[in-house]
């Protein structure tokens, strides 16, 4: 690892967003809104935006609208402060977007498996990231991996990552992992000194230093980034533990409920905008019921 990539991903460490994406009544990408929603993660406590990640319905977006979504936040913010999900199921896509995110100069590409096919091994996985790798020598942006089982049916098993890391020239450089196994990411940490590891809750931040964890990646401190970024910064482990109680609470409420449609509802509800809860299909905005349950529970 050079020092120079180390202090590119560094602009990567701490609370970072999950962004959501609008979308238009006629279910495009709303750009303007978009960008509102990731200032505010921004000035709100947020190191850092993941741009088209889960939270993001990125596999609901055809490639060119996942490019313009791309290209709207690099020439908006500092691109060293965004990851962008570059994952797709077909490599020659993947190698495309990831191409496209290091011409934008985003500070890292986050990379689901390839998704498909289920019970592949891990030489598997290794060869598809092998062949990720020496698609983009040129353009050699750090690749985080993407952990999320529930969704992919396709795990990083902690052995592949040690070949992934060890054997691929420096380039896969941390994970994201949204399957909740805290010893899973501490496990990690302590077997890659420098790899980077974020849980996808913030709930995580409280020992986060102390596990040698990066930070976290969720998609709720689009509501609680002000005491995520409170937590993150502050040196008290005594108000790390306070404030980890009631930010634990606020997860709680809002993940009892399907996230997406949550986390979209909520943000309406602060701008006043009820644009902001529409989602691309499969996904469906909250019930009404869903909507009463979860302001009761944050009150």
């Amino acid at each position: 690892m050079s020092d120079s990539s180390a202090s590119t991903l560094s602009a990567l460490e701490g609370v970072i967003a999950a962004v959501p994406t609008p979308i238009t009544e006629a279910g495009a990408p709303d750009i303007d809104r978009f960008l509102t929603q990731c200032r505010w993660a921004l000035e709100n406590g947020c190191n850092g935006l993941n741009i088209l990640g889960t939270t993001g319905e990125a596999n609901s977006f055809g490639r060119e609208a996942r490019i313009t979504i791309m290209t709207a936040a690099a020439k908006a913010f500092d691109s060293k402060r965004l990851m962008v999900g570059t994952g797709l199921p077909d490599a020659e896509g993947t190698i495309a977007l990831t191409k496209m995110a290091y011409a934008l100069g985003y500070g890292a590409a986050l990379v689901l498996p390839p998704f498909y096919y289920k019970s592949v091994s891990d030489d598997g996985l290794f060869s598809y990231f092998e062949k990720l790798v020496n698609a983009t020598k040129e353009t050699p942006i750090p690749l985080f991996l993407y952990n999320f089982p529930a969704l992919t049916g396709v795990p990083y098993s902690e052995s592949l990552i040690v070949r992934l890391v060890g054997e691929l020239g420096g380039r896969v450089r941390g994970i994201k992992d949204s399957s909740g196994d805290i010893p899973y990411c501490q496990r990690l940490a302590k077997a890659l000194p420098g790899f980077m590891v974020y849980p996808s809750s913030e709930t995580a931040l409280t020992m986060a230093k102390e596990d040698g964890f990066a930070g976290c990646i969720s998609a709720s401190v689009n509501i609680t980034a002000p005491r995520a970024g409170k937590i993150w910064n502050s040196s008290d482990a005594d108000e790390r533990a306070r404030e980890g109680a009631k930010i634990a609470a606020e997860r709680a409420a809002i993940s009892a409920e399907p996230l997406i449609p949550a986390i979209k509802f909520l943000i309406a509800s602060r701008y006043n905008d009820p644009a902001w809860e529409a989602l691309l299909p499969p996904l469906m905005p909250l019930t009404e019921g869903e909507k009463k349950r979860l302001l009761t529970a944050l009150q």
